[in-house]
């Protein structure tokens, strides 16, 4: 059972994300200030921790971050802050976070997120390619095959693909996939998701293939081998 470490001064904010996650399997423990936090994620191992970026007390969430760090804590960091501007998203990224989302969140995202950053750590550093059921990537020739058919993929797709890929089973927000595919914030007016999901959705089924790409409604994507 992966451990999470959730840094966050407003005690009924933690026990929210502590359920959440805990409902997702995750063991959980909580600390409500910068001091507290840097005391167990320093004393014990974590794989993941959501650390709140306005904390009392004189230590604030990026000197945190920056402590662990310093000290050698490699646990992934989701950084939990109400500060949306880009300026701020940057600063605790380069600090050392490895994931940044803004206040008001869902809890479904929240979770998808941490399950995102515990995988990463799981994936092992040699791995060549990623299979899900008869979908083949091959991560050095950057090959796609499906059912052993090559599938031509264009590179925004080809990405898409793999984000998809490196979290199967499991939902992926429109968001998620903005900021990690595009590379910035996602748009609530725009399509491009979609259309580009369409377009993935067609090259991989062709033939009649069953689906792979589903969509869960109000939430995102997943990608699930073929029954």
């Amino acid at each position: 059972m992966a451990r999470v470490l959730v840094v966050e001064d407003d005690v009924q904010t933690a026990a929210e994300i502590a359920a959440a996650l805990g409902d997702s399997g995750f063991d959980v423990d909580c600390a409500y200030t910068g001091r507290e936090g840097l005391l167990k994620a320093g004393a014990d191992r974590y794989e993941a921790i959501v650390l709140d970026r306005m904390l009392p007390g004189g230590i604030d969430g990026i000197a945190v971050l920056s402590t662990l760090r310093t000290i050698g804590v490699e646990a992934p960091v989701l950084i939990l802050s109400a500060l949306s501007a880009v300026d701020d998203r940057v600063r605790g990224l380069r600090a050392g976070g490895d994931d940044y989302l803004t206040k008001p969140f869902e809890f479904l995202e929240l979770t998808a997120r941490i399950e995102v950053l515990v995988r990463r750590q799981m994936i092992p550093q040699r791995e060549t390619a990623l299979r899900v059921g008869d979908l083949e990537l091959d991560l050095l020739s950057r090959e796609v095959r499906r059912a052993g058919r090559l599938v031509e993929l264009l590179p925004r797709e080809y990405h898409l693909l793999e984000y998809l890929m490196r979290q199967p089973n499991q939902v992926v927000t429109r968001t998620m996939l903005f900021e990690e595919v595009w590379g910035y914030h996602y748009d609530e007016r725009t399509n491009v998701i979609d259309v580009h999901i369409g377009k993935l959705r067609r090259k991989l089924d062709e033939g009649g293939l069953p689906s792979l790409i589903h969509t869960v409604r109000s939430s995102g994507y997943v990608l699930r081998a073929a029954e």
